[in-house]
């Protein structure tokens, strides 16, 4: 049964804790997780290395290298949140008039529109032909703990943090010629991850405080 939700009822999850407002260009501390604004956080953090929600050290010299853009989060925010992306892009285009700079989203917006829809394949810009490499890389280290797989010849990858289990398994499985990546589990201290998570977020929550690589292991899945 579908049920209504106010959305005062979430502010709380979607509010930063040092303007109160709305998130934007949502900003998450790598260590414990909480969310601010980005221009909060940064300003913030010139001036401390704690967290401001729980005070945990971020780190003692350098915290701003352990705050990263939570696009998935800022995703949230816009879409519950009614039009609140359409006032910020205004506010934004309206800040560079006022510095008399150029709005630097206008030529790829223009683009868009004039391009037909056939030639969309032929406008892609550099971003789209990076294949995540300039995102956040992770090692990590794929060692097999079962008899029934073998092992991988070459056992280190680095790879994107917002790769996510399932990319693994199917790497493995495609490197092992599995039927399917169904056949295999991601362990990492010996706890089964979930298909979803990023690696990103089992470095945080998993191999946080351990030295690099990252280790996981696989192995078949049983099915009782």
């Amino acid at each position: 049964m579908e049920r209504q939700i106010r959305l005062v009822e979430v502010n709380a999850h979607i509010t930063c804790r040092i303007c109160h407002g709305y998130f934007i260009d949502a900003t998450t501390i790598t260590e414990c997780l909480h969310t601010f604004c980005k221009s909060c956080i940064v300003r913030y953090l010139e001036e401390h290395n704690t967290c401001p929600t729980c005070g945990i050290v971020i780190h003692q010299s350098h915290p701003l290298h352990y705050i990263g853009h939570d696009r998935t989060m800022q995703d949230i925010v816009y879409k519950l949140v009614p039009k609140l992306q359409m006032d910020e892009e205004y506010r934004e285009k309206r800040f560079y008039e006022l510095q008399g700079m150029q709005y630097p989203h206008n030529d790829s917006e223009t683009e868009t529109e004039e391009q037909p829809r056939d030639n969309a394949s032929t406008s892609k810009t550099d971003d789209d032909n990076d294949y995540h490499r300039s995102d956040e890389q992770v090692n990590v280290c794929l060692e097999c703990n079962s008899f029934n797989l073998r092992a991988l010849k070459r056992k280190y990858i680095r790879c994107s943090s917002q790769a996510t289990i399932t990319h693994i398994k199917k790497f493995i499985a495609k490197k092992l010629k599995l039927a399917t990546h169904l056949e295999v589990d991601i362990l990492c201290n010996e706890e089964i991850l979930g298909k979803d998570h990023t690696l990103k977020f089992v470095t945080v929550t998993r191999w946080r405080c351990r030295e690099s690589p990252l280790m996981l292991q696989y192995r078949p899945r049983v099915e009782l």
